[in-house]
């Protein structure tokens, strides 16, 4: 057996060893348990310790396994939850103080399928105020910090979920992401993921009083964080199984039918209004220069329909938010994310109500032309920031801070608007002044085809490596 600490190991080897019988499930979880334990203090990112619970659930895999039960997918393999989603006997918060105790009756589709695959959930992750900012801070709990420094915001809105997961707690962490809640938090923690095209993964709270508004339905999705791209392949799987809760879902299998010949790949480094960092160019020549190292054809394109689809999705959905949740905010917001809301609504005005009727029926349009890019281009490699990431609360500090991080992220809620799939890898790390910085970038894949983005991220980690062993060697 391999000297490596169980916590450090990927969930793809990890569940190798547990469905094996070479490593027990109480053995995973309280090696990771311990390593939340010792790093947690330090980072904030699990505000929801539920080690003694996890302990005693990866004691009964084990009798059950010992009886003869097959093992799960997941067997034994530690987990986080974020805690904007239910999970029986726990409080959805959601970041805010006047939720703080509103218990969960049973468990959303996502954390069900995990926990029926064999996932052991060691605690529940911090999100910012009503989930909507790119960093990750809240009265109740407080500020998330990124495990490669304090100069670098941890990102939002599953900014606890991406520190977690890259400081050792757990090899999976559960997020989602409406305008870039996964891809954020993984490019600035320097983790991977796949935000998964529209009714991949089933979502329903069990705690909610209502239904969401179309467009937040439209464009919010839920997924993993990870530190290894083919972890993804392991176990999106199991949360795109259907659940009859979500009646939109659209229960298709994880992989799809093999394309003929070379895989094409369209690229771009456009940042229209913004300046391309030459970290970023750095990052996206090294993720190219992998896919055709890989066997990938990558070639230049100039791609439809932005950056107006961006600005559109954006204000389209500030103008459901503006009618359907500024009242909460105004009402249990804290002064911080009020003022943040405020800014919102200056860069990205909400449309009047044919203007808004008017930009729903145009996402059909940006939807049919991304169609076609991609019946051509399988895979489109696109910048996500133009820049690297932006430092702690920088979208607090006015309409300078909100461009940078929330104006220059066309490439991130863009495809929300039109709810494809979209992934997010580090392919450089960046020694800048104020210290270590990931940089990421995004790949958008066809429709429905979210295994064709985690291939190709894999193709490029296996090319380029992972950076959890340099964070781990920096953090002691």
């Amino acid at each position: 057996m391999s000297d490596t600490p169980l916590w450090q190991l990927s969930a793809t080897d990890l569940a190798g060893q547990t469905r094996s019988g070479a490593v027990t499930a109480e053995a995973a979880v309280a090696d990771t348990v311990a390593r939340m334990r010792a790093v947690n203090p330090g980072l904030n990112a699990v505000v929801t310790d539920l080690g003694e619970a996890a302990l005693e659930a990866a004691r009964g895999l084990d009798r059950a396994r010992a009886g003869g039960a097959d093992p799960g997918v997941l067997h034994g393999v530690p987990v986080t939850i974020k805690i904007n989603v239910d999970q029986k006997g726990q409080a959805s918060s959601n970041g805010v103080v006047a939720l703080k105790d509103l218990i969960a009756p049973g468990d959303a589709p996502l954390v069900r399928a995990l926990q029926d695959a064999g996932a052991v959930v060691i605690g529940r992750t911090n999100t910012p105020e009503f989930s909507f900012r790119a960093d990750t801070d809240n009265p109740l709990f407080g500020r998330t910090h990124n495990p490669w420094g304090r100069h670098i915001s941890a990102g939002g809105s599953s900014g606890g979920a991406g520190s977690a997961v890259m400081a050792g707690m757990g090899p999976l962490a559960h997020g989602n992401d409406i305008g870039g809640s996964l891809r954020f938090p993984a490019s600035a923690n320097g983790a991977v993921t796949v935000k998964p095209g529209l009714g991949r993964v089933p979502a329903w709270n069990p705690s909610q009083k209502a239904e969401r508004g179309l467009l937040a339905q439209l464009m919010s999705v839920q997924g993993l964080i990870t530190r290894h791209a083919h972890d993804l392949h392991l176990a999106m799987p199991v949360i795109t199984a259907p659940d009859w809760r979500d009646p939109f879902q659209a229960p298709l299998p994880w992989r799809g039918a093999a394309l003929e010949g070379p895989i094409r790949v369209g690229f771009t480094q456009a940042t229209y209004a913004f300046d391309l960092h030459p970290e970023v160019a750095a990052a996206l020549a090294a993720a190219r220069e992998a896919l055709n190292d890989a066997g990938y054809v990558v070639e230049e394109i100039d791609p439809p329909c932005m950056p107006e689809m961006a600005e559109t999705g954006y204000r389209a959905i500030l103008t459901e938010v503006s009618v359907l949740m500024k009242r909460d905010i105004d009402t249990a917001g804290s002064s911080t994310i009020r003022a943040i809301f405020d800014e919102y609504f200056r860069q990205f005005p909400p449309y009047d109500t044919d203007a808004y009727l008017q930009a729903i029926a145009r996402r059909t349009h940006f939807a049919r032309e991304w169609a076609a890019l991609t019946d051509r281009y399988p895979l489109v490699l696109t910048p996500f920031l133009p820049h690297p990431f932006f430092a702690p609360n920088r979208d607090a500090e006015g309409a300078e801070g909100m461009r940078e991080v929330l104006g220059a992220a066309l490439w991130s809620y863009s495809m929300n608007f039109i709810g494809m799939p979209a992934g997010n890898l580090p392919t450089r790390l960046a020694d800048l002044p104020q210290g270590p910085v990931p940089i990421g970038v995004q790949i958008v894949g066809r429709r429905w085809r979210e295994d064709l983005v985690v291939d190709a991220m894999a193709a490029i980690e296996d090319r380029l490596g992972a950076l959890a062993p340099q964070l781990w060697a920096r953090m002691g």
